[in-house]
C-alpha cells in the first residue's frame, strides 16, 4: 500500500534482505536523523490525517510529522518489509505533575521475532516519534539504556497495567510514556489528533516545533529557538528569515516553498515577539 523502494531512498537505504536485528536498528537509526518530528503543517494550515499511507507519501515527498504520522508510516514500512510490528496505544507524560497513562497522545510500535545476544526475548520498543528521545530500538527489559549522551530506563508500566514505561533522560523534553500491551488500530488516535492539530489548548496550535535526533545528541527548534542538546548546550535565536530557512534545510531536512515561507515566517516571529514580551513581564 505504500511506495516502498521510495520511502527507502527517502531514507537512504537499500533493502537488502529478510528482517533482522541490525536492519532493525538501521531504520530506527535513519528514520529520525533523515525524517524531522515536526507539526509545522498545522503552522501551515495544511490538514492531515493519521492514514499511514498519506503519511508515507508526505515522509517520501521530504517532510515529516509528529508521532501519529512518523510511526504510522514507520509501522506501514516495517510491515511491508516483513516485521512483526505492532502499533499500541502510548500516553506521554509531558511533565512530573502532569497525569501519566490513559492520554492516548501517542502512538507507538513494538517488534518481536528478534532475539539478539542482550535481547533474548526478541521483542523492541521501536520509536520514531518521540521527537528528542530514543535513537535505536530498545529490548523491552527493564533496565537503564545508555544512547549517545543520554540515559532512558524502561520498566513495568504502573499506569497502564502489564504495559511498559519509558523514562526519559532528565533534560528531555518530557517525563516519560507508557505503553498499553495489546495491538490498536489508527482509528484509536483520531480524536487526540484533532485536538493536538486544531485546539487551542494544544501544544502544537501554540508552539512550533521541530526536532531531529542523532548518534551524539538532538536538535530542537521551537519557535524561533534553535537549540542543540548533547554533550553541551547550545542556544540560538533565528531572528532572520533567512537564518530560519537555512536551519529548516542544513539541520532538519526541510525545504519550504516559497509561499510556505510567505506564509509561516510573519506567523512564528509574531508569536517570537509575544514570548519575549511575555519573558520581559
Amino acid at each position: 500500500m505504500i511506495d516502498v523502494e521510495g520511502y527507502l531512498r527517502r531514507l537512504r537505504l537499500l533493502h537488502d534482505g529478510p528482517p533482522s536485528v541490525a536492519g532493525l536498528f538501521l531504520l530506527q537509526q535513519t528514520h529520525v536523523e533523515r525524517v524531522a518530528y515536526e507539526n509545522l503543517a498545522i503552522w501551515l494550515d495544511q490538514p492531515t490525517t493519521v492514514d499511514p499511507v498519506e503519511s508515507a507519501e508526505r515522509i517520501i515527498a521530504g517532510r515529516g510529522g509528529y508521532c501519529f504520522h512518523l510511526n504510522g508510516a514507520l509501522w506501514a514500512l516495517l510491515t511491508a518489509l516483513g516485521y512483526q510490528v505492532t502499533r499500541h496505544y502510548g500516553s506521554v507524560q509531558g511533565a512530573p505533575e502532569s497525569p501519566s497513562g490513559s492520554i492516548g497522545n501517542h502512538l507507538v510500535l513494538t517488534v518481536a521475532g528478534l532475539p539478539s545476544a542482550d535481547n533474548p526475548t526478541g521483542e523492541w520498543l521501536v520509536d520514531a516519534g518521540l521527537g528528542d528521545a530514543i535513537h535505536d530500538p530498545i529490548p523491552l527489559i527493564a533496565g537503564t539504556y545508555h544512547q549517545g549522551p543520554f540515559v532512558y530506563g524502561l520498566r513495568p508500566s504502573e499506569a497502564e497495567p502489564g504495559g511498559w514505561r519509558f523514562d526519559h533522560d532528565p533534560r528531555g523534553s518530557f517525563t516519560g510514556m507508557d505503553l498499553r500491551p495489546g495491538p490498536v488500530g489508527m482509528d484509536a488516535f483520531e480524536n487526540m489528533h484533532k485536538h493536538l492539530s486544531t485546539s487551542p489548548d494544544s501544544s502544537f496550535v501554540r508552539t512550533s516545533a521541530i526536532q531531529r535526533r542523532d548518534a551524539h545528541g538532538v536538535d530542537t527548534l521551537t519557535g524561533l529557538a534553535l537549540r542543540r542538546v548533547g554533550h553541551s548546550d547550545t542556544t540560538t535565536i533565528l531572528d532572520r528569515e533567512e537564518d530560519f530557512a537555512e536551519a529548516l534545510a542544513d539541520v532538519f531536512g526541510l525545504t519550504l516553498t516559497y509561499q510556505e515561507r510567505t506564509q509561516l515566517w510573519p506567523r512564528l516571529w509574531t508569536a517570537h515577539e509575544k514570548w519575549l514580551t511575555t519573558k520581559r513581564a
